[in-house]
């Protein structure tokens, strides 16, 4: 099983499924030589999590998303739907796609290419104020399919005034996708005075300069699950919550954890955004309920592990700050099957070993050969995309003092298509859509500047 999955109601976790290659557990295998270990860890000098996780998979020299022959695959030609009878034949011809490529995975966008990001482009140019120039950002562009079939869209279907003055500014933290992406754009001779690539890590706000008035649009597809998390623990339900460390032994082959008290400033501030979610009733639960659970807790503790979304508040830090004007459109799983590392929005860990996808039991068995992925928890991204855009912090006793400055929406993928995509062009010849009928655990999220002055 490739390493990017997705949820279908006829089966549990099919979408990108090779039949010929079971599921393995990492046990079955040995694992990857400790040479290949991207996270080099001073024994005197433990790292966060998220430095953890960032190093694993994008160390330059050994980090998943760095090395030279990506795990990203792309098509050579688009898939013709309307040729092929059905979900058996779409699987046979995707089995056949992945034997051929010998990568890790392919991305919606490239699958359904050009369509999803034509939908992409559809929902921009319906939203947008055309009366000032496009400008547009990706973060983490991938191949650049997305890009090209954006701009394409918009030479085709857009005022000629619009494609003429836009902009589209790929951030890549990979340079070999960064060169990828100028190929695939440049295949359109109009596209490259209109493009560029930016090789830089997007949550880096010095990296982006002057803060921009202007508006302008932000596209993150899976982008947000490869953000480094933290995580925090606690012994019992009781037990205030830690800091979790990674040390490494000279002794020891596999690094380990050790945990300390709260004080890292993005780890705080993801817990205060958390609220009451994070140590109190969740979503509606009621005080005797909770109550109940307090009783419980004290004749059965039970550690508790939380995975914190500490590298998308960074990075929507960094773009509010420099970004105030900017709308934005992501995508990203809002679940994910079969996780075996516990916590509360855990990640699965999967490589390819011998040619099999091996899910990890242990993040910290990520060496730069295997993917780290995140669900994205799409209430806790609204609320901190409305916390960087200054709104939450206006809170007094409970009470804001003015108006919202976003307005966002979250859509299940099939709703998105639907909406704004042309679902006719991914149906095969029985009526199978598997970008509507497979991306059950996938959502859009939209968020659009409400200029409120209150």
């Amino acid at each position: 099983m490739p390493a990017r999955r997705c949820f279908s109601a006829t089966a549990t976790a099919f979408h990108l499924i090779l039949p010929s290659s079971p599921k393995l557990n990492v046990s079955s295998y040995s694992r990857v030589s400790s040479a290949f270990f991207s996270t080099s860890i001073d024994p005197d000098n433990p790292i966060l999590v998220r430095d953890f996780i960032h190093s694993a998979l994008y160390d330059p020299s050994h980090g998943y998303f760095s090395k030279r022959s990506g795990p990203v695959g792309v098509l050579d030609s688009s898939i013709k739907f309307n040729q092929l009878q059905g979900r058996k034949a779409y699987l046979q011809h995707l089995n056949k796609i992945y034997k051929q490529s010998e990568i890790s995975w392919f991305t919606p966008v490239e699958l359904f290419k050009p369509w999803y990001a034509q939908g992409i482009a559809e929902a921009i140019l319906r939203t947008a104020n055309l009366s000032v120039p496009l400008k547009i950002y990706e973060i983490g562009g991938g191949s650049g399919t997305c890009a090209k079939s954006i701009m394409d869209y918009i030479m085709l279907n857009a005022p000629p005034r619009v494609y003429n003055n836009m902009t589209y500014t790929s951030v890549e933290i990979s340079p070999s996708l960064a060169e990828h992406q100028k190929e695939t754009v440049g295949q359109v001779q109009t596209h490259k005075s209109r493009f560029t690539v930016e090789c830089r890590d997007a949550a880096d706000r010095n990296g982006w300069g002057n803060v921009q008035e202007e508006p302008c649009w932000v596209i993150m597809l899976e982008v947000l699950d490869n953000l480094p998390h933290d995580l925090i623990y606690s012994e019992n339900q009781t037990s205030p919550w830690q800091e979790v460390w990674v040390n490494q032994q000279l002794d020891r082959e596999t690094p380990y954890e050790s945990y300390r008290p709260l004080q890292d400033r993005l780890i705080t501030l993801c817990i205060e955004i958390l609220a009451d979610d994070i140590n109190g009733p969740i979503n509606g639960v009621t005080r005797l309920t909770s109550a109940a659970r307090s009783v419980f807790s004290t004749f059965f503790p039970k550690p508790r592990r939380c995975w914190l979304p500490t590298g998308c508040l960074n990075l929507m830090e960094a773009l509010h700050s420099v970004l105030p004007k900017m709308s934005l459109i992501a995508s990203d799983f809002s679940y994910l099957p079969d996780v075996r590392i516990p916590g509360v929005r855990a990640p699965l860990v999967s490589a390819k070993v011998d040619g099999h996808s091996v899910d990890y039991d242990s993040y910290l068995d990520a060496k730069g050969d295997a993917d780290i992925f995140f669900p994205t928890d799409f209430w806790l991204l609204e609320r901190i995309d409305h916390y960087c855009s200054g709104w939450l912090k206006t809170y007094e006793n409970n009470q804001p003092k003015g108006g919202k400055k976003r307005r966002t929406i979250i859509l299940d993928t099939s709703a998105f298509m639907d909406e704004f995509g042309l679902p006719t062009k991914t149906r095969t010849k029985d009526g199978y859509n598997p970008l509507l009928d497979d991306f059950k655990n996938t959502k859009f999220y939209l968020s659009v500047p409400t200029y409120n002055k209150k």
